[in-house]
């Protein structure tokens, strides 16, 4: 009948009918100014797709007064809370007590990005249902957190660092290596949370994830655990501990301004010379990693349900 012989005539795919309406834009002139015909399941290029969402980002910030003061007035209060504690711990001798200082400037600039999970989490459930239309891609949702969030806390870890280094009153030449490790740390633990509110299904369980990585990186740091007091089957986590080697360049370089007792306190940590390279490269490795878990968590976990 009429029905099966519609139902037998093969329609026009979607790229033809694309193809057919650009066409039909241009009026029959091939000249003519026309709207590009995208083929892909996305509507616009991969780049308006940033731009449009940093665009869209960056007002969200702007209105959003408590995130800006979360991500910057908060690590300036705690610097100078920290900073009132360790005041004036420069001008005493070389000793536990620096390295007290060193272990929790390293500790609170590791955790800079951690309060930030539950509101990764929030966005992300957005980002999901948007993605799920094909609105944009799950990378463009990444670089516009790089572009803005990850800024707005670097510079809250920039701040609260220099705080409480005009606190301690160290002398000027220790601060560029002191910056530079806590803000590759800094790096480093904001790709691992990221990671984590990738991936967690909710903000409790982002928590559990994330505590056993924290655990272990401030623990195996040659200060609470040491080369030597560490069982043989753990010493290899020394080798991919971000913050012992953050701490074994900070504290050599102090040491070598110390007295007799300092230089033998230090001895007794089991830190090496000349592993700073490879430090950094260790560092930079496993962030790199850890961006790249973060967009597959992102694309593949947490779908949403229809």
């Amino acid at each position: 009948g009429v029905i099966e012989e519609a139902l037998a005539v093969e329609g026009r795919t979607a790229k033809e009918m694309l193809l057919a309406a650009q066409e039909q834009a241009r009026g029959g002139n091939p000249g003519a100014s026309a709207p590009k015909a995208r083929l892909g399941p996305y509507a616009v290029p991969f780049s308006r797709q940033v731009l449009t969402l940093l665009r869209r980002k960056v007002l969200l910030t702007l209105r959003n007064p408590g995130a800006i003061g979360t991500q910057i007035a908060m690590p300036a209060v705690m610097g100078v809370v920290l900073g009132a504690v360790f005041q004036g711990i420069g001008n005493h001798a070389f000793g536990i007590a620096q390295l007290q200082f060193i272990f929790i400037l390293l500790t609170m600039l590791s955790l800079q990005s951690l309060p930030l999970m539950p509101l990764l989490i929030e966005e992300r459930v957005f980002m999901k249902l948007e993605t799920s239309e094909r609105l944009y891609q799950e990378g463009a949702y990444i670089l516009t957190t790089l572009c803005v969030t990850v800024p707005l806390s670097l510079l809250g870890a920039t701040i609260q660092t220099l705080i409480i280094y005009g606190f301690a009153q160290l002398p000027l030449d220790y601060l560029p290596i002191i910056l530079g490790w806590t803000l590759l740390l800094f790096f480093l633990f904001d790709a691992l949370f990221q990671c984590v509110a990738a991936a967690a299904p909710d903000g409790e369980q982002a928590m559990t994830m994330a505590t056993p990585f924290l655990v272990i990186f401030m623990l195996f740091n040659g200060l609470v655990v040491t080369r030597a007091t560490a069982p043989f089957f753990l010493r290899w986590i020394f080798e991919i501990s971000p913050t012992s080697y953050a701490l074994q360049s900070i504290v050599l370089m102090m040491a070598d301004d110390a007295d007799s007792n300092g230089k033998l306190l230090v001895a007794g940590m089991g830190y090496k010379h000349g592993e700073n390279l490879k430090g950094i490269i260790v560092i930079a490795c496993m962030t790199a990693v850890l961006r790249l878990l973060q967009v597959l968590a992102l694309k593949y976990l947490n779908k949403v349900q229809k």
